[in-house]
């Protein structure tokens, strides 16, 4: 599943979109397309590892969900994976295997934008809230909750956690305050980190932990162990990531 950089990546790919306005619309997303023909595209708007494509009566949420992709001037996967196609003129916009729905636009206004760790509307503050709010959390399912940290997925939850020393399966409630500061911090950090390798194409070179097999620091071999609620995978070492 693409996580927040990526999909800060794909707003960029479409960007020179907006303002133009729509002349086609196709796919098998269920939902009927055609009173888009017509209407300009406005702005694209992204929270976490959801983009909105805002026209003047509606709003289209792309999500990528797990296998979901995108192409730009030229549909490069065959119709039935086609969920959605928006030309405009001789140039246009193709997502496939993805959900596509649309949304009023008065939904945007109800999104918590300052929960997306890749926006300027970001606050750390709130995001402590709500993890004091749920002591009994796994700090691995707390970094992948989109309510508290939109954008950020298995990747970056492994690379966090090792970066300030922390087992996945430790409690919030447990994380002395100073630590559990630096778990929100590193979330941004890291994902801005994660979005520069990105462009690059050196994500991978990066990786400390996800999909390793033996610790960078210590040499000891990783733990791969599914953890948390949601059973993603987790890699981390037993040496220099504490349990709390």
């Amino acid at each position: 599943m693409p996580e927040g950089p990526s999909i800060i990546l794909m707003k960029e790919s479409l960007q020179p979109f907006v303002g133009k306005q729509v002349t086609e619309a196709a796919g098998n997303a269920k939902f009927d397309k055609e009173p888009f023909v017509g209407q300009t595209l406005l702005e694209i708007r992204t929270f976490g590892k959801q983009t909105y494509l805002v026209f003047e009566k509606a709003a289209i949420r792309i999500h990528l969900l797990m296998f979901g992709s995108y192409s730009v001037n030229e549909q490069t996967k065959p119709d039935q994976s086609l969920r959605l196609a928006l030309i405009f003129h001789t140039e246009g916009m193709y997502f496939y295997t993805c959900s596509v729905k649309v949304v009023e636009t008065e939904y945007l206004s109800e999104i918590d934008w300052e929960a997306d760790v890749m926006s300027s509307q970001w606050n750390p503050s709130k995001a402590e809230k709500k993890l004091d709010a749920h002591p009994d959390m796994m700090v691995c399912d707390a970094l992948m909750d989109q309510n508290i940290f939109s954008g950020v997925g298995n990747i970056i939850k492994n690379e966090v956690l090792f970066r300030i020393g922390v087992q996945p399966e430790s409690l919030v409630g447990n994380l002395p305050r100073k630590k559990l500061k630096e778990l929100i911090s590193e979330a941004r950090n890291y994902s801005f980190d994660f979005l520069e390798w990105k462009r690059e194409f050196t994500l991978k070179k990066h990786w400390l932990v996800h999909t390793k097999s033996v610790c960078p620091v210590c040499g000891q071999k990783l733990i791969k162990k599914q953890t948390g609620k949601g059973k993603r995978r987790s890699f981390y070492c037993e040496k220099d990531q504490k349990l709390y």
